[in-house]
């Protein structure tokens, strides 16, 4: 049984200079297939851009006033490389025909003047090739949609059993030096001689205050990324309002930020969307991130944050907050970009923390449905931190991989076959 194609699903676009041939166009053909007109390549490309995600063939005629028609199917190419791309041609155009052949503009060339039936199977043809790849790519899609989510879990889990297990190694070996140093002033109160001040009581004291508040950090890095590795196991039932959320976490480290004379300011809308959270790894998420900030930025910095409503696409389900925190620090290497969120990656020569606060915000997003990255500022000193959480996670679609690697992916028949075939 042959396969059923709908010629309308998606429109074609012919270009062309002669008024006569465009009527004539439609006249043939608009009963079978959704026919967009244009009578010069800027107005052609123009459509294009309105409507690229409509149209999934462009014919147009090569000798027109001003701009040619491999003109604009290298701008098509360019837009939408995966739109089928004819070129019709006169007898004397032929050197246009096969160099836009040669460059891979076009998908075939068409004679002028065109013959009706014959051309109307080179529409077909070429829709049917556009629909079988749009369906192709979006098996792909569905594909690496799979992937990325496995092994963005598999990470989950090995970061979380690691924590876990550094957790338990770590305390089990510093109850030892606990022990000892619980002792140790003690001991050393005991002692009337003072050996170079080794044997006093205050110094051990101090010593012990310092090797315990070490002992706390390491814990509790290691309990938030385990914390934050571990994924709820319930709806996400509280409601908060951003703005709040960020000014409450703030005013917990207003001290340290002031010490530090780090500027703050909230430029978050009060009449955001609420959303809907995990409460406590949601406060937990900005106040790690301002943890993080005030780690790796010198004195005389500042931090803003600020947030939009977004969109996913159409309906209430996929409504998204759109957070981002901008600071105008020394920023980070370019090669430092790309794996920010993995632990211990410092943002610093000299940094407080390592980069355990911001591997568990990656992991609370995540669990939450969004995505966040990282970025230097354009023409300006800082790094910015964007974060994308729907509104209601339970119902939110999951978010897909990064757009530029699908596009290479998709691009690439080879890469495509391996994954598409790999088990």
């Amino acid at each position: 049984m042959e396969p059923t194609y709908d010629y309308r699903k998606f429109a074609i676009l012919y270009v062309d200079d002669e008024e006569k041939s465009l009527k004539r166009f439609v006249d043939a053909f608009g009963d079978q297939f959704r026919i967009l007109t244009a009578s010069n390549a800027r107005d052609g490309l123009r459509l294009l851009e309105a409507h690229q995600d409509e149209i999934g063939l462009l014919m147009t005629d090569q000798k027109m006033p001003g701009e040619k028609g491999v003109w604009l199917l290298e701008k098509a190419r360019q837009l939408r490389p995966r739109i089928i791309r004819l070129l019709v041609t006169a007898y004397t155009d032929y050197d246009a025909a096969i160099a836009a052949i040669n460059t891979g503009s076009i998908y075939k060339y068409v004679e002028k003047p065109w013959d009706p039936p014959q051309l109307e199977n080179t529409l077909k043809r070429g829709l049917e090739f556009f629909m079988v790849q749009r369906e192709r790519d979006q098996l792909l899609r569905e594909k690496l949609s799979v992937l990325h989510n496995m092994m963005i879990a598999d990470r989950i889990v090995s970061l979380g059993l690691l924590a876990a297990g550094l957790s338990h190694h770590i305390r089990n070996s510093l109850v030892a030096v606990k022990t000892f140093l619980d002792l140790a002033p003690a001991k050393m109160a005991e002692e009337k001689a003072d050996l170079n001040g080794l044997r006093n009581p205050d110094f051990w004291k101090e010593y012990y205050q310092n090797v315990q508040n070490q002992i706390n950090r390491i814990n509790n890095l290691l309990k938030d990324l385990w914390s934050a590795a571990e994924k709820p196991t319930f709806e996400f039932a509280d409601q908060v309002n951003l703005r709040e959320v960020v000014e409450d976490s703030y005013a917990q480290l207003r001290p340290s930020f002031a010490e530090k004379q780090i500027q703050f300011e909230n430029r978050i809308p009060a009449d955001l969307p609420v959303l809907n959270v995990d409460k406590p790894k949601f406060y937990r998420l900005f106040d790690l991130l301002l943890k993080d900030e005030l780690a790796s930025l010198p004195p005389g910095t500042g931090v803003v944050f600020t947030a939009e409503t977004a969109s996913n696409g159409a309906g209430p389900e996929k409504q998204q907050v759109k957070i981002q925190l901008t600071d105008n620090g020394p920023g980070l290497p370019q090669e430092a970009l790309r794996i920010v969120f993995d632990p211990f990656v410092v943002r610093s020569d000299t940094p407080m923390e390592y980069g355990i606060h911001l591997m568990a915000c990656f992991f609370i997003v995540h669990h939450h449905g969004g995505r966040i990255e990282a970025r230097n500022n354009t023409g300006q000193p800082g790094t910015t931190f964007t974060l994308r959480l729907p509104v209601n996670p339970a119902q939110s679609v999951p978010a897909r991989p990064e757009h530029d690697f699908l596009q290479k992916v998709l691009l690439s028949d080879s890469l495509w076959e391996k994954l598409i075939s790999s088990e």
